[in-house]
């Protein structure tokens, strides 16, 4: 396993990180014993940071890596988590205010079972008014870091444009990371157009969803899945020729995923033991070159075509 830092934090992750989305039955209802299990398996293959939200599961997710982390050296891995999104008895619900924010952070502490949040997040801005999230959002979590209660700040979104215009409005040192998702991935590297402009800021990477939400799977995309027909046939036909060759596409996508140096950590998120296995070991042999530029000119003009949030 490789370890990079996550821009000028001093927290050195794992180049694949634990996403703790599946335990909140996300994608598929979890046994519970078996996801903590995945946590554990986590930790002992190496990775060393952790990422949730109070959004996942709509509790539950954070809820059960709480558990999860009772039994785990606090030394032993970084923690990160987020605010702005929630959920209850299955309905989303958003709040960026600040009062939210600061209530939220020490909510999730209680649910984790934790006295410190190595990073914390505004979740998904574009479902925020970005001037809120700069004037209100981002200052709540600022006093936060300066009480000593979180280590750093950062900011998700699937939009790399609003990642950026945050960024720009926003007092230097504000933001120390961004998270973004679906946009460092066989079938969408547009990320890397933004690297450039992250590091000059001193701002670090952690990209997200490697099999962009199911897309490069041979299990095949799921219903829900917001992505073009276009985009998902292409996807399809990639995935059928890695299997032709014996290599199965999943293993790809996690290898390119991790191989940029740039990007601090990629995360994935499983609540399956196994699954954690396999992908560590994925990451640990040599990409076939050959194989990914074979794929890539499979989907075509279907590169980087991508959706809005959900």
């Amino acid at each position: 396993m490789q370890y990079h830092e996550i821009g000028k934090t001093g927290m050195k992750v794992s180049s694949l990180s634990f996403g703790a989305s599946s335990l909140g039955g996300v994608f598929h209802d979890i046994k519970e014993k078996e996801a903590i299990e995945a946590v554990f398996t986590a930790i002992e293959t190496g990775m060393n940071f952790i990422d949730v939200s109070p959004y996942y599961g709509h509790y539950k997710a954070e809820t059960v890596l709480g558990k999860a982390l009772q039994e785990i050296p606090r030394e032993k891995y970084y923690l990160s988590t987020k605010v702005g999104r929630y959920g209850k008895d299955g309905v989303n619900t958003w709040d960026y205010s600040g009062k939210r924010a600061t209530e939220s952070v020490y909510e999730s502490m209680e649910r984790l079972h934790i006295d410190y949040i190595d990073l914390i997040n505004v979740h998904d801005i574009e479902f925020a008014d970005l001037h809120q999230v700069v004037d209100e959002t981002l200052p709540a979590l600022v006093a936060l870091r300066e009480k000593g209660v979180v280590g750093h700040v950062g900011i998700t979104d699937l939009q790399l444009e609003n990642l950026q215009w945050v960024i720009d409005h926003s007092p230097a040192g504000t933001v120390e990371s961004v998270l973004n998702f679906c946009h460092y991935c066989l079938c969408d590297d547009k990320l890397a157009d933004f690297l450039d402009y992250f590091e000059s800021k001193g701002i670090g990477v952690i990209n997200a969803s490697p099999l962009s939400m199911g897309l490069l799977t041979e299990r095949g995309v799921p219903d829900w899945h917001p992505a073009p027909k276009s985009l998902v046939e292409a996807c399809c036909r990639a995935m059928e020729h890695c299997k032709a060759k014996g290599y199965p596409i999943e293993k790809l996508a996690m290898q390119y995923a991790v191989s940029n140096p740039r990007i601090a950590t990629t995360l994935f998120s499983t609540a399956n033991p196994q699954n954690v296995r396999k992908n560590v070991a994925f990451v640990e042999e040599p990409m076939d070159e050959t194989l990914l530029q074979e794929v890539r000119a499979i989907i075509g003009d279907q590169m980087r075509v991508s959706w809005a949030n959900t």
